[in-house]
């Protein structure tokens, strides 16, 4: 085999089957190169529109973002993911943002403004109802997206002993414990009000968090101390080189394996934007178009940014310059309606010095 023996990998996409998606799309990872090509798919949940592997790579977990709201566990060790047993029922509504964590999956329920956390079994399975259903309250000046809680993210941090809740409706980011199966609140961090945090990325070696907000287009920095599940917000940067021609909605953000760069996707303005970490602050390098319409969500993985544009119906993928951080275009294939973009571990592969 070429490149010392190592297989392709694979990716997982989800997207709005409401809108036309085609359900959760398998597809492999050229080594080298990076390029996506479709393997298969499946088309038995409705609007998996986010997914997370287990460790392993051989189960994958989806949301089905829907008024009921629930998640559902795949085998992926074939072409196409095969569903194992039923979705189960998270109790809220909208989940728009699933993760793993101490024996269960966990998920972020925007349209109730909860979060919820599912046992799973030694096997992956899914074991049953939810332990916990952890409620958000309150709200936000901004009309009328923050009438009420909204939660779109729920990340552990790196430690492993704390979950983090990002609320757009309430500018607030929620440090939990989960315990027996038991979802609490240690401590709720406010933000600026009216920036309408959505998503979180740690940095990989310093103790920093970086929050995008959808609401304005910046991200908040944030010193994290893991000791005491403190996160305490030290600066906002624009995403963007001078004002917004139009809308300008940020959506996903990563950071480099190394620590050196933090990348941020914004729809309507439909560009990638490239930040030098400094200390303990962001420097804007630079933009770049995104390829396509409305990106929902981006990763990265052995050098490679992955772009799931939804709204033109396609995942772009982009090679990093490892000295500068700048997104290149390489390629994208169709998915209409998609949503996220997941790598396994074959694909991992390091692609940074």
């Amino acid at each position: 085999m070429a490149d010392g023996g190592r297989r392709a990998g694979r990716a997982y996409i989800g997207s709005f089957t409401a809108a036309g998606g085609p359900g959760i799309v398998a597809a492999s990872v050229a080594v080298g190169s990076g390029a996506l090509s479709v393997l298969g798919g499946a088309g038995d949940v409705p609007d998996p529109a986010y997914l997370a592997l287990s460790p392993g790579g051989d189960t994958l977990y989806a949301v089905s973002e829907t008024a009921e709201g629930a998640v559902a566990a795949y085998r992926v060790s074939g072409d196409k993911p095969e569903l194992v047993g039923s979705p189960v029922p998270v109790g809220g509504s909208g989940p728009t943002h699933l993760s793993l964590f101490s024996g269960h999956v966990l998920a972020a329920n925007y349209g109730s403004g909860s979060v919820t956390a599912v046992p799973v079994r030694r096997d992956g399975t899914l074991a049953g109802a939810p332990s916990s259903v952890l409620r958000h309250t309150g709200s936000g000046p901004h009309t009328p997206r923050q009438q009420g809680p909204h939660a779109h993210q729920v990340q552990p941090d790196p430690s492993g002993r704390w979950i983090l809740s990002v609320d757009l409706g309430t500018d607030s980011v929620r440090v939990c414990t989960l315990t027996d199966g038991s979802l609490d609140v240690h401590r709720e961090i406010a933000l600026r009000p009216g920036s309408g945090p959505r998503h979180l990325a740690f940095h990989p070696h310093r103790r920093y968090a970086y929050v995008v907000n959808e609401l304005t287009p910046t991200v908040t920095v944030c010193h994290w101390d893991a000791d005491d599940g403190t996160l305490k917000p030290l600066a906002e940067v624009s995403v963007l080189a001078g004002a917004p021609a139009g809308d300008a909605y940020p959506s996903g953000i990563v950071a480099s394996p190394d620590g050196r760069f933090v990348w941020t996707a914004t729809r309507g303005e439909d560009v990638l934007s490239t930040f030098a970490v400094e200390g303990e602050e962001l420097r804007l390098i630079g933009t770049v178009t995104c390829a396509g319409h409305w990106p929902r969500a981006l990763t990265e993985a052995g050098g490679f940014l992955y772009v799931a544009n939804e709204r033109s119906g396609d995942v772009s993928w982009f090679a990093l310059d490892p000295g500068t951080g700048l997104p290149r275009y390489e390629g994208s294939i169709d998915v209409p309606a998609a949503s996220c973009v997941v790598i396994g571990p074959e694909a991992d592969t390091p692609g940074w010095a």
